[in-house]
């Protein structure tokens, strides 16, 4: 019999009547499948995952937004979380520490939910859970302390609290300090109310060790210099260009035969004179260092656009990116140039220095400094030994600098070590006193799974859940509202005062999204699946 609308003769009930919940107790399956791999990696003493990707890379993280990613083709609801996680990092700009706390809190309210629902039906659930989650962000708003930009130490405490729980937590205090002050160098912390990441520009070179990295205040070039003869020049004048420098190309894709040497010389005269032309305009608008775009069309440097460039001691970094392009005339001031014509003076910046720069055996790297007119723009060289530890290097400073931006957007501290998560438990209970009928259910349950978050940091720290928590709730109840669990005494302090701190905006996103996205899996009651896709 066809689903739907058709109903039993006999019972007057709809055939498929159960299949809501099917739908919803697969969703949660799929829930629960994703939250068993990533909340172990919560916390310091959380556990790193080891992912291969389809090309068969290596990448080891605890990040829960990058395990999620990997996950998300095991089913519809876990690409729903991963496309909230995805909000939350870029909308939010939060902290990969949240979207862990997200992905362990989100499928515990949905465990609860399949307790209750039996008898309530998933509207109230959800409606409920907004109540909840309104009086939630009240309450930690409450529990915050405000913070000033100013004050360097609490956003160093800040940035190495998200450090702790990374693979390369042991460098904190070079990362940490390093993200502060990039973050700081880039906005105007008297009026600012946000942080453009891209103006931080993250250069990843293989070779070297963490201590090796470092924040350049101006621009970072991987490109070689292709002319090793000048590889420092001062009082640079530098130029961007989007043309190329070899011989011109027909429209058409044309042949030219040359049938003998006297117009083969020919040739070759008009071509050296061209280039030789477009050499002397760049010259005499008085550039020593040229950048030159990348060209898919043809060679954007001939070999000798180079020796005319080379004999004129001006500085050529060529195959320079297109998306590079914004973030290089932003810093250095200049402007992209399109055609010769166009090579004036006021297109081009200018700095101090422009250095090639060895690597001790490494490779090497341009460096532009001390710009004129330089823009809200720095750099940092991110160096490792090998891929896994650059790019888990690169995840943890952006991770830092997406600390200090949610303390930009939103100046307010709150404690971490599970401290915000068994408050909110507690008062939600009280104020679910206050609601009538299932209302009060709801909230309950929903301030009930709250406490996933000191339970599972307890659990990865070796400690004892249920004691630990038994403790941590009884320390809140006397009116500790910063106490917290501590990971490296194995214990319950006052967690402000060993200076872990978390921005409020981490808290309160990871409690909205969560609920965000448990409140659209409840209104999930069927799939559909397109037949044109098949």
């Amino acid at each position: 019999m066809p689903s739907g609308g058709m109903k039993n003769k006999g019972r007057g009930a709809y055939v498929d009547r159960d299949k809501p919940a099917q739908i919803r107790f697969s969703n949660i399956s799929a829930g629960k499948a994703v939250a068993e791999c990533i909340r172990t990696s919560l916390g310091p003493k959380g556990m790193d995952k080891m992912i291969q990707d389809g090309k068969g890379d290596v990448t080891i993280t605890n990040d829960g937004a990058t395990i999620l990613k990997q996950m998300q083709v095991l089913h519809p609801a876990a690409k729903m979380v991963s496309l909230k996680i995805r909000e939350l990092g870029i909308c939010s700009q939060v902290s990969a520490l949240s979207s862990t706390i997200v992905v362990a809190f989100f499928v515990e309210m949905l465990n609860y939910c399949s307790n209750i629902w039996q008898g309530i039906h998933p509207t109230t659930i959800s409606e409920s859970f907004q109540k909840a989650v309104d009086k939630g962000v009240e309450v930690l708003t409450g529990m915050s302390q405000p913070v000033l930009l100013s004050d360097r130490e609490t956003l160093l405490n800040s940035a190495t609290t998200s450090l702790c729980s990374k693979v390369v937590s042991q460098y904190s205090s070079l990362l940490a300090p390093m993200s502060v002050d990039a973050v700081m160098r880039v906005i105007d912390p008297a009026t600012a109310t946000g942080v453009d990441l891209h103006d931080i520009h993250i250069v990843k070179k293989l070779g070297g060790t963490i201590d090796d990295c470092e924040l350049v205040d101006g621009l970072v070039l991987t490109q070689k210099v292709v002319n090793s003869s000048v590889s420092r020049v001062e009082k640079a004048k530098i130029a961007l260009i989007q043309f190329c420098l070899s011989p011109p190309k027909t429209d058409m894709d044309n042949q030219i035969v040359v049938s003998d040497y006297a117009q083969m010389d020919r040739v070759l005269r008009e071509e050296r004179a061209y280039i030789l032309n477009l050499v002397k305009q760049i010259k005499k608008a008085g550039c020593n260092v040229l950048l030159i775009q990348k060209s898919i069309l043809r060679d954007a440097l001939s070999d000798l656009a180079l020796h005319f460039l080379n004999k004129m001691k001006i500085m050529v970094v060529k195959e320079i990116e297109r998306e590079d392009i914004e973030f290089i005339c932003k810093t250095i001031g200049t402007k992209p140039i399109a055609h010769i014509d166009q090579f004036l003076p006021e297109m081009m910046g200018t700095a101090e220095l422009a250095e090639e720069v060895s690597l001790d055996g490494s490779g090497k790297l341009v460096k532009i400094t001390g710009c004129t007119n330089p823009g809200k723009t720095v750099s940092i060289v991110v160096r490792g030994s090998n891929k896994l530890v650059i790019e888990e290097a690169e995840r943890s400073i952006h991770d830092a600098l997406c600390v200090i931006r949610c303390l930009v957007k939103k100046r307010a501290l709150i404690a971490g070590g599970g401290a915000p998560e068994i408050e909110l438990a507690l008062r939600l209970a009280e104020y679910s006193r206050t609601l009538p009928g299932m209302e009060a259910y709801c909230v309950r349950a929903y301030a009930d799974a709250l406490e996933v978050v000191p339970s599972t940091l307890a659990e990865n720290a070796g400690l004892n859940p249920i004691s630990t928590v038994t403790e941590l709730r009884n320390r809140h109840a006397q009116g500790e509202k910063t106490a917290g669990i501590n990971v490296r005494k194995g214990g319950i302090s006052n967690i402000l005062e060993e200076l872990v701190v978390q921005p409020l905006l981490v808290s309160v996103s990871a409690l909205t999204l969560a609920t965000e996205t448990v409140r659209s899996i409840l209104k999930i009651d069927d799939v559909v699946r397109d037949q044109t896709t098949l």
